[in-house]
């Protein structure tokens, strides 16, 4: 009985010292966690407020960045906030931590070999962003180590370690950052859409290049369209030759992200035209 007495009293007294403090350590890293998620979302907030009345691809680069850096800096600050709790809480465990010294070094020279990569996606990750490689809201097309297929899609979050994209399909795609060979901003300050018209080797290019000369006037006229334009498509000319079919190009200039929604809007247009002066086309 004295025994267990005695276990209950230096348990009550571990509780009341290095107990307590460990749980206040716990919840005061709880605490922090919430408070730097709530700064970083008032902060991205703020950025996208500009930008309701348009799309999240619609943004200035300088936006992008900063929302790109705000999830980065949030997320280092937490890990080493977490690490510092940590070191702590074994503290007062009764761990020293200066006899963790040698192991640590053995353990860290193991680590570091099967940790190569994850310092690749760390540093490759802080050049993504320092150089602005790309930003939240940017259409990318990732080309991934020991991927035939790119990754595409839409910049949802970016760390140091990974970038999470969403394509068209509503998938995620999460991509470590080290194993980036190359990226394709497709909304970058501007985009453009390119369309391919062909027509039978037969028809008259100087008649197509006036059809499709209008068909870009009226695009640009047109109240919905002009929005997304950044100056009236024009024609480039002839791109390709077969024996029966010429290929002839028109090129639009457009907000970024949007050329996409541009491209199938102006198809439609070239394929009524066309089809009104008798002439077969696909494009």
């Amino acid at each position: 009985m004295s025994t267990d007495l005695a276990a209950g009293s230096d348990i009550t007294s571990w509780l009341r010292s290095s107990g307590l403090e460990i749980v206040l350590l716990i919840i005061g890293a709880m605490l922090f966690s919430r408070f730097a998620t709530f700064v970083r979302d008032r902060i991205t907030r703020r950025i996208d407020a500009g930008f309701q009345s348009s799309d999240s691809l619609v943004r200035s680069e300088a936006a992008k960045h900063r929302h790109a850096l705000a999830q980065v800096v949030t997320w280092v600050v937490l890990s080493i906030g977490y690490f510092l709790v940590a070191l702590q809480v074994l503290r007062r465990l009764g761990f020293e931590l200066s006899g963790l010294v040698a192991p640590a070094a053995v353990l860290g020279a193991a680590l570091g070999f099967g940790a190569q990569r994850i310092v690749q996606d760390l540093l490759a990750g802080f050049f993504l962003i320092t150089e602005r490689q790309y930003g939240f809201g940017d259409v990318v097309s990732i080309a991934v180590t020991g991927q035939t297929m790119p990754a595409d899609g839409t910049v949802e979050d970016v760390t140091l370690r990974i970038t999470t994209l969403r394509n068209v399909d509503g998938e995620v795609i999460t991509v470590p950052n080290g194993q980036i060979v190359k990226v394709t901003n497709l909304s970058k300050d501007w985009a453009r859409a390119a369309i391919d018209v062909p027509v039978p080797a037969t028809a008259d290019i100087t008649r197509v290049n006036e059809i499709l000369h209008e068909v870009g006037a009226k695009a640009f006229q047109d109240r919905r369209l002009k929005t997304l334009l950044l100056d009236e498509p024009t024609v480039m000319g002839l791109e390709d030759l077969t024996v029966d079919q010429m290929n002839i190009r028109m090129v639009a200039r457009t907000l970024p992200g949007k050329q996409f929604e541009v491209g199938r809007e102006l198809r439609v247009r070239v394929a009524a035209a066309l089809r009104r002066e008798g002439m077969s086309e696909t494009a």
